[in-house]
């Protein structure tokens, strides 16, 4: 450890960093969504195969979710792209794959991939309600100090 680091210093700079230049929390759902509809797949994939193509929708649709919500992790260049094909494949597993992982996969991808579709990469950070307060209080103490009458002559 070198003289300028400090002990609370450690990975959680740079991993709030990396998540605050890409839409995190619409890629994260959207992963989550398609696990989730791939976790309630209860058919093994050689029955899934003989059912046809179909079935093979049933595994595939969800796949593709996972994948479009790391790439927007990693890629978020291309967000537009990956959440519209989101939101399909989202819409399309209400049909192939269990009512969509029994609505829980379908609502997790469908409100990640609007959260993507949504991100601005050059808005300005959000303040928290706690320092926009105490912003109002100081600009005010600062108007009534100045407005008080202590540089008027007597």
């Amino acid at each position: 450890m070198s003289g300028t680091d400090t002990p609370d210093q450690g990975w959680r700079p740079t991993f709030r960093s990396w998540r605050a230049h890409r839409p995190f929390l619409g890629g994260l759902l959207l992963t989550l969504g398609g696990g989730w509809i791939l976790l309630t797949e209860k058919a093994s994939l050689a029955v899934i195969i003989h059912v046809g193509m179909q079935g093979v929708a049933g595994y595939l649709l969800p796949a593709v979710m996972v994948l479009c919500g790391l790439l927007t992790l990693f890629s978020p260049s291309q967000r537009l792209f990956y959440s519209v094909v989101g939101i399909l494949c989202s819409l399309g597993s209400w049909v192939t794959s269990n009512l969509g992982g029994f609505f829980v996969g379908l609502i997790l991808g469908a409100v990640g991939s609007c959260m993507i579709f949504g991100w601005l990469p050059d808005q300005e950070p959000r303040v928290s309600r706690r320092k926009r307060r105490k912003r109002r209080e100081v600009a005010r103490a600062a108007a009534q100090g100045f407005g008080d009458g202590a540089g008027e002559p007597a």
